[in-house]
């Protein structure tokens, strides 16, 4: 199997895979591998403070109540996206040199969690706003700081508070897989599709797309100049742009019967084209490698095992 980053990609958290000299199955497991068996980090305790609190400065009582029980909180703070670093040597608790022989509420040190802590109140009672929100921007990372949430991620909202009431805790995250909760899934919209080339069969009848004057998603005309002297298109951005422009000539346009098939698709052999998104917690190469790695350890131990079964 050889692996591309298509031209123009990743962009953002989204990106374009080629992967030829391959099949439908090991794409497939790739697909799996992402979806389920690549590690990032999510919040998976947290500790709620209860009672009450007395602001010194103002005299104001505030209670540890709000409109959402801590167990949606808790919930919510899950499916924060949390920045992973592979490389910053995280492990999971239960390999861990220092909890792994703990207890399960003992468990947690530098080398596998992650900390962050939040605490806020409503508005006073003589303010003139009732309620106030609370939002991801206002947990503070206690670990490293490198953990702290991106900025795309800081609006996402927790909850809200009344007057007199007010939250705190501790938040723990550690590494987890997608098989085992959905927190702990990096990726979303996986997809592959057989890479494609168009044909231009009939230059006069494709004039019914063309003369509407569409582009490709960089800004070419979508037109005969767009396939060239052979009259074929195998850039995979170009190909996706124009099968969705020949919508405009399908069945129920009216453009059909001119149009007439006068742009084919062809397979390409043993090709596909792998699409996916992260939720920012890995980017989509680091997600992609991750895979790859946990595929090469899983058949790296298989081989060992069915060595050692015809020993």
């Amino acid at each position: 199997m050889k692996a591309e980053i298509v031209n123009g990609w990743p962009q953002g958290n989204s990106i374009r895979i080629l992967l030829t000299e391959t099949s439908t199955a090991q794409v497939n497991s790739i697909r799996r591998a992402l979806i389920a068996d690549v590690p990032k980090l999510a919040i998976t305790r947290v500790d709620f403070a209860q009672g009450i609190n007395q602001d010194n400065a103002t005299g104001d009582v505030y209670e540890s109540v709000n409109c959402l029980p801590d167990e949606v909180i808790a919930h919510r703070l899950a499916m924060i996206p949390i920045p992973t670093h592979p490389e910053e040597g995280i492990v999971f608790p239960e390999d861990c040199e220092n909890c792994k022989d703990m207890v399960e509420k003992d468990k947690g040190c530098p080398s596998c969690q992650i900390l962050y802590s939040l605490k806020v109140q409503g508005h006073p009672k003589d303010s003139d706003e009732d309620l106030k929100y609370v939002y991801a921007s206002d947990l503070t990372v206690i670990s490293d700081p490198m953990f702290g949430l991106k900025e795309d991620h800081q609006s996402i909202p927790i909850t809200l508070l009344s007057k007199g009431q007010y939250l705190q805790f501790y938040a723990f995250a550690t590494l987890g897989r997608g098989r085992d909760h959905a927190k702990w899934s990096p990726v979303a919209a996986v997809a592959f599709r057989p890479q494609m080339k168009a044909i231009l069969n009939k230059p006069k009848k494709a004039s019914a797309l063309f003369n509407l004057g569409l582009t490709t998603t960089d800004g070419k005309a979508i037109d005969a100049k767009l396939f060239g002297k052979d009259k074929t298109i195998t850039d995979i951005n170009h190909i996706i742009d124009l099968e969705n422009a020949i919508h405009q000539v399908g069945a129920g346009t009216g453009r059909d019967g001119a149009f007439d098939n006068a742009i084919t698709f062809e397979k390409v052999d043993n090709s596909f084209v792998f699409t996916f998104e992260t939720d920012g917690s890995l980017t989509p190469k680091q997600a992609f490698n991750g895979a790859m790695k946990e595929l090469k350890g899983r058949f790296d131990n298989l081989s060992g095992e069915i060595e050692r079964a015809i020993a």
